[in-house]
């Protein structure tokens, strides 16, 4: 890691914590040094090093308050993110007035999510009084423990203690991570060393193989939620010498802290886990808009006339309508339907006036 943004890095836990969550944007953004507050362009390591610092004051009492995820521990998670975090992407997060909104910038995500959606749909969940502030924020761009969207990624080693780590011991366990930011890889797990396409992203639980290999003895190992209390089930059963494995869903913390999962074993045993795909909430899809001309008109003075229908392309609904003209002709009526709009113009001149209307249609991606 650069020197500037470990030095600008140890010390996020200590200010964080001792910063009100009402801290605005403004009075952070003046500590950036001047260039890091360009639109566009590289980051230097001093600039990038100041972006993190202000990001964690800034969010950090927000996810320590709101999600009970100590401000270090989130910090410490955010490091490889801040280190490789596409420079507009990072200017873009600190724009935003949303920890969703910020987050999903700073991923590359922003564009799915902008802040309007978030807080529209989180003063919508407020006005129910059985939500928790948590509860509302997760509300905001869906559960984060249903309405969850599935990814599969390409199997890819997450952890193997057989190359790192050891032998859990009998009724011992040891927490993983299955989640690591840009840059990140699992290599100190025993894993690849790539991010096996777990950058974080809103994971709300991850899909494993979980492989358990020559236990001492017979018995089982159970994989949950690092910090939460150990269920009594078992993820896979075995038997001693064996190796057994079983797909699992896990799910995570959000947002990160220290650790994701822990694995618990009854009898001595390596591990191995695979990670197949993951689950994370839906987030909000940028539409996509054409603008489609209907027949040039030309129009008498004073005229006053419905104009060409305007066709929106196969797929795309009519979401407005508008006209191209002189400021002599002005729009008197509309009427929009599923897949075209129709347009009242009235030409207000004494002079003949060329009109064309126009229809804006969008769709969501992909359908």
């Amino acid at each position: 890691m650069n020197c500037t943004l470990r030095v600008a890095l140890t010390l996020l836990a200590a200010s964080a914590t001792c910063v009100s969550p009402a801290v605005q944007a403004s009075s952070l953004q003046s500590k950036l040094p001047p260039r890091a507050e360009v639109a566009s362009g590289p980051l230097s390591p001093a600039e990038r090093g100041a972006m993190a610092r202000v990001f964690v004051r800034k969010w950090g009492p927000y996810v320590q308050d709101v999600y009970g995820v100590p401000v270090e521990a989130w910090a410490r998670r955010m490091v490889s993110t801040f280190i490789h975090a596409d420079p507009d992407n990072f200017r873009d997060a600190l724009r935003r007035s949303t920890y969703e909104g910020a987050t999903a910038a700073l991923n590359g995500a922003g564009s799915r999510v902008s802040d309007d959606q978030v807080i529209d749909s989180m003063a919508r969940a407020s006005l129910d009084p059985r939500l928790t502030d948590a509860q509302v924020g997760t509300q905001a761009l869906g559960s984060a423990a249903s309405d969850l969207v599935f990814t599969p990624v390409t199997p890819c080693r997450i952890l193997d203690t057989r190359v790192a780590g050891g032998v859990i011991a009998s009724e011992g366990s040891r927490n993983f991570n299955a989640v690591v930011g840009g840059g990140g890889n699992f290599s100190s797990q025993g894993g690849s060393a790539t991010d096996c396409g777990m950058v974080a992203a809103g994971q709300a639980a991850v899909v494993i193989n979980l492989t358990a290999v020559a236990p001492s003895g017979a018995g089982f190992a159970t994989a949950y939620p690092f910090g939460a209390a150990r269920p009594l089930a078992s993820s896979v059963n075995y038997t001693a010498g064996a190796i057994v494995n079983n797909a699992i869903v896990v799910k995570l913390p959000t947002p990160l802290t220290s650790s994701d999962f822990t694995i618990y074993t009854f009898a001595g045993a390596h591990f191995v886990a695979d990670i197949v795909g993951f689950y994370s909430a839906p987030a909000a899809t940028a539409l996509q808009c054409t603008s489609v001309d209907g027949a040039l008109r030309t129009m008498t003075a004073g005229e006053y006339a419905l104009l060409s229908t305007v066709n929106c392309p196969a797929g795309y609904s009519a979401v407005s309508a508008a006209i191209t003209a002189s400021q002599d002709v002005v729009v008197a009526d509309s009427y929009i339907s599923s897949g075209s709009v129709q347009i009242f113009a009235k030409n207000v001149s004494a002079l003949s006036q060329q009109v064309i209307p126009k229809a804006i249609c969008c769709r969501v991606p992909g359908r």
